[in-house]
């Protein structure tokens, strides 16, 4: 695997006054075009790195990727998202992209999925999304959405996921997890390292 780049990419974001999530299908997500910049918050830490969110999905489930941008993005914390299709530079290595992207965002969420644990890309993502932050708390947040807690990445056992089986996908759960930059509240989630290990006996 490639070493993950530093990025020096600037990511721009148009706040919308949404906060719920939208509604099933597929999602006109379009590439912000003005930057967004704190009034008197230069130094915050949230503006030390290009994006809030790098969002880690296989190809077959981009409608609920792009969804989940959507709603993060449109959300009144108008976080700043990286999504590959629509943020890498075309012409580009596509694993170069990914590990700066991975570098330059504050949270790697990981939309789990049948999908993407077929996919050899996928999981090309999820270890680089660990590489680059192993063992911080609440920098990479799985997302399960459609698979049992026994599917649940070995790979992930250590961190709690956000289950995805709510009304509105767990969507708000992880934005919430995402603004406070700490690990996800364990009341939200169905199964914790303990009770993984206690699953795979």
């Amino acid at each position: 695997m490639p070493d993950c780049p530093e990025s020096s990419r600037s990511d721009t974001s148009q706040p919308t006054p949404q906060d719920s999530p939208p509604p099933l299908g597929l999602s006109s997500v379009t590439s912000p075009s003005t930057p967004l910049t704190p009034a008197g918050d230069s130094s915050s830490g949230r503006w030390s790195k290009d994006y809030d969110v790098c969002v880690c999905h296989s190809e077959e489930d981009l409608v609920a990727a792009q969804e989940l941008v959507s709603y993060l993005e449109g959300s009144t914390a108008s976080l700043r998202c990286f999504l590959q299709l629509r943020d890498a530079t075309p012409g580009s290595a596509i694993a170069s992209e990914l590990c700066q992207a991975l570098s330059s965002s504050h949270c790697r969420v990981l939309l789990i999925t049948p999908g993407f644990l077929r996919d050899p890309w996928c999981k090309y993502q999820m270890l680089q999304a660990l590489t680059e932050a192993p063992g911080a708390e609440g920098r990479t947040i799985p997302l399960l959405s459609g698979l049992s807690r026994a599917a649940y990445p070995p790979e992930l056992r250590f961190m709690y996921y956000v289950d995805g089986r709510g009304p509105d996908g767990g969507f708000h759960q992880l934005k919430e997890a995402v603004i406070c930059g700490h690990s996800v509240d364990t009341s939200y989630v169905i199964m914790g390292p303990r009770e993984l290990e206690e699953s795979w006996k």
